[in-house]
């Protein structure tokens, strides 16, 4: 339970909102770093995001630096290494989204984040979009070479401080879009066509600000869809909400996704709808 107080809760846009999420039918939704932040994970812009506090972090997901820069290599294997992510389970917003696959309504899952947790709560991989790829697996920045990331970690753990790629000698990151990367234009395709087909776009976790994966938003407002925005704090695009729930995501999404005949919903987070 949220310890704002009660007089900061619209109960009339969450319930509003419960609605669209039940009648709507294809429904896609968007997560951010913010979902798994209940799972260990820590964000990266928040307040107590990973580049918020240590600014330097960021050069390790700049790829020109990493690329040119051993030591920031160096120090990247060790942070895969000791990642939480590894030994992080799905939180009840997680399987909050898995309720909607089960129901048959989930269009497509497009999400920024590389810790798998969606699939691992139970997601059919087919509607999962990752569009900065995945942690976990590596992939060699000359030939192409990929597998499953534990292989490298495990050269890591043997002493190997940078390990090459064992094909070609090139270097070796993980399989995920670093700033500075293209992305990959199917993956993005795949992003704003799914849009393109929902009449509710559910935007979990995310500042809203890095693109083109937040474009996925005003593509379905164009398309018609209602837009309903749930997060820790305000985003980049808060005008496109149709109903902006600030609050805690574990909290919030299973009661969005609660039959409107389960009761009363239990989080207090600040409601607003936006017209």
């Amino acid at each position: 339970m949220s310890s704002e107080p009660l007089a900061a809760v619209d109960p009339a846009v969450l319930a509003e909102a419960q609605t669209w999420v039940r009648e709507a039918q294809r429904i896609v939704v968007l997560t951010g770093a913010g979902i798994s932040t209940d799972s260990g994970i820590p964000d990266f812009r928040g307040p107590n995001g990973v580049w918020t506090k240590n600014p330097a972090a960021e050069r390790a997901s700049t790829l020109n630096h990493y690329l040119h820069e051993p030591e920031v290599r160096r120090a990247s294997w060790q942070t895969r290494l000791h990642s939480p992510a590894w030994s992080a389970e799905p939180n009840s917003g997680h399987v909050a989204l898995v309720e909607l696959e089960r129901q048959g309504r989930l269009e497509a899952l497009v999400t920024q984040n590389i810790d798998g947790l969606h699939q691992r709560a139970g997601h059919d991989p087919s509607l999962v979009v990752e569009v900065h790829g995945t942690m976990r697996r590596y992939q060699c920045w000359r030939c192409g070479d990929t597998g499953p990331m534990e292989v490298m970690l495990e050269r890591v753990r043997a002493g190997e401080e940078d390990p090459a790629c064992r094909l070609c000698g090139g270097i070796v990151k993980s399989a995920t879009v670093s700033f500075g990367q293209s992305l990959v234009p199917e993956v993005i395709d795949a992003a704003l066509a799914a849009a393109g087909r929902a009449d509710l776009l559910l935007a979990v976790g995310s500042s809203l600000q890095v693109y083109p994966a937040a474009n996925v938003v005003p593509r379905a407002k164009s398309a018609g869809a209602r837009v309903v925005i749930v997060n820790g704090q305000p985003t980049h695009m808060d005008r496109y909400a149709d109903a902006l729930l600030i609050g805690p995501i574990g909290e919030l999404l299973p009661a969005l996704v609660a039959p409107v005949d389960a009761g009363p919903a239990s989080p207090c987070p600040e409601s607003r709808p936006h017209r």
